[in-house]
């Protein structure tokens, strides 16, 4: 079967399609991964029972050395043949090693205790290894943009509607806040995801019979593959671990899906705050030679429609009757999905906003069709502290009054004889800022760059 032949859009367009994320994936998230993994904690375990002599170290080496040559092909061949495939993993390592050397493998384990914490274990490592970086990349792109438009003006927007003004920077900020609590808690997720080595029901039955400690037998064997058992399982290991996990990267996948609805909106028409650098040779259209389609921003809310729904599936997955049922042998396969989706829509967001070019013209032209209506707020605040009985009542009035006479709202305000002896009263500084509501950004310059160096010292970014 070649690329074209997959049925999943991930293996053909997506993973197998991209040469940089087959190779940052690869190692974790394929079924040859799944199967190094699963022999990994077969190594694991053979290492321990030499370590407590239970068998020889010669033993050990050997069961090791033969057991990094098995590949998923021959372990699927034999579990066609057997119909389990823990089984057949165990069966392609024995068939190979010497008769001393054969009572070792698998030694004391069930089948979950290779499977939970092989799943376990390159879950943590893919997130950590591939999903973490890709998100610190974007994260980084983003502090440098919002550093960069920290000072540009921007008409911020509540209810699809003109509020007050910000920095188009202070907006990212937004942005960098977001991602960067999602950040640590999927790195927090993913480093408190557990294994298991307690038996086929959780209660160390057959470690039990040989040894003293069974729960430090588990403990040791869990160490070599730099994991932690939880307080308690049963044949698997309890699955809120891997819900945590798959919640924390569903809900950074939330913040992307939010960042390219946001800059996908910036890029209409009628708006064109933001554009998206095009290749030279790109076409947005089959029909249309003039579209710029923002399609990079489309991908990344669209990928987020496939994956978010499937957290569903997740908690759905908790549920696992007595001490295990099957229920979850099919969905949970899907997990690692879930991860390369992220990794992906990560990827194509960071390089889309690598990309982003801010339209200061329209920036400044948008924020003036409110024709000054932005200074409503300061105007009414500042005539409230001065006196004014019923000031915003009095200044939502004036807005009506400039909108039906076409007016700016400061020529309105500014010529109304009973707001003179309150404006009288106001500092040179604010009825500079009534008369220039361009001016009233708060502290959106200084609030970017506090947040902008908070991530930057909390996720150690350099």
């Amino acid at each position: 079967m070649d690329n074209f032949d997959a049925i999943s859009p991930l293996d053909y367009r997506y993973y197998g399609g991209d040469k940089e994320t087959f190779e940052k994936l690869q190692p974790y998230l394929s079924e040859n991964a799944a199967i190094e993994h699963q022999i990994a904690v077969e190594i694991a375990l053979v290492k321990t029972l030499a370590a407590k002599k239970i068998c020889s170290r010669k033993a050990a080496q050997e069961i090791e050395r033969v057991a990094k040559m098995v590949t998923a092909a021959e372990v699927y061949e034999e579990e066609k043949r057997i119909k389990h495939n823990i089984r057949a993993l165990v069966n392609c390592i024995r068939g190979k090693v010497s008769s001393e050397a054969k009572p070792y493998v698998h030694f004391t384990a069930t089948s979950n205790d290779i499977i939970s914490t092989a799943e376990s274990l390159r879950l943590k490592e893919a997130t950590l290894n591939a999903l973490v970086p890709q998100l610190l990349q974007l994260e980084k792109v983003l502090i440098r943009i919002a550093r960069r438009e920290k000072n540009t003006l921007q008409i911020g927007r509540t209810h699809g509607q003109h509020a007050e003004p910000i920095t188009f920077g202070f907006a990212i900020a937004s942005h960098v806040s977001r991602l960067g609590g999602r950040i640590a808690a999927v790195s927090a997720a993913a480093g408190n995801m557990r294994g298991k080595f307690a038996g086929a029901v959780g209660a160390y039955n057959a470690s039990s019979l040989l040894l003293k400690d069974p729960e430090k037998f588990e403990e040791d064997v869990l160490k070599k593959l730099g994991l932690k058992p939880s307080t308690h399982s049963t044949q698997i290991v309890e699955p809120e671990y891997a819900a945590d996990l798959m919640h924390a990267i569903v809900s950074a996948f939330g913040v992307m899906a939010n960042i390219a609805d946001d800059m996908r909106h910036l890029q209409r028409t009628e708006i064109g705050e933001v554009a998206e650098k095009f290749e030279a040779a790109q076409v947005g259209s089959s029909t249309m030679p003039h579209k710029r389609n923002p399609i990079n921003f489309e991908n990344v809310k669209s990928l987020w429609k496939e994956f978010m729904p499937r957290m569903t599936t997740v908690y759905a997955d908790q549920i696992s009757e007595h001490q295990r049922d099957l229920t979850n042998s099919a969905s949970s396969r899907f997990l690692p999905e879930i991860i390369a989706g992220a990794f992906i829509a990560a990827k194509r967001l960071t390089s889309a906003m690598e990309k982003l070019a801010v339209v200061n013209e329209n920036l400044r032209k948008n924020f003036e069709t409110s024709n000054g209506m932005t200074a409503a707020e300061p105007a009414y605040i500042l005539l409230a502290a001065n006196g004014h009985p019923d000031a915003h009542e009095y200044v939502r009035k004036l807005t009506l009054l400039a909108q039906q006479s076409g007016k700016s709202f400061q020529q309105v305000l500014l010529s109304d004889a009973s707001a003179q002896p309150y404006l009288k009263k106001l500092t040179k500084q604010h009825l500079q800022l009534l008369q220039n509501p361009e001016l009233y950004t708060g502290i959106a310059a200084e609030k970017t760059e506090k947040v902008c160096k908070h991530w930057e010292k909390e996720l150690r970014i350099k």
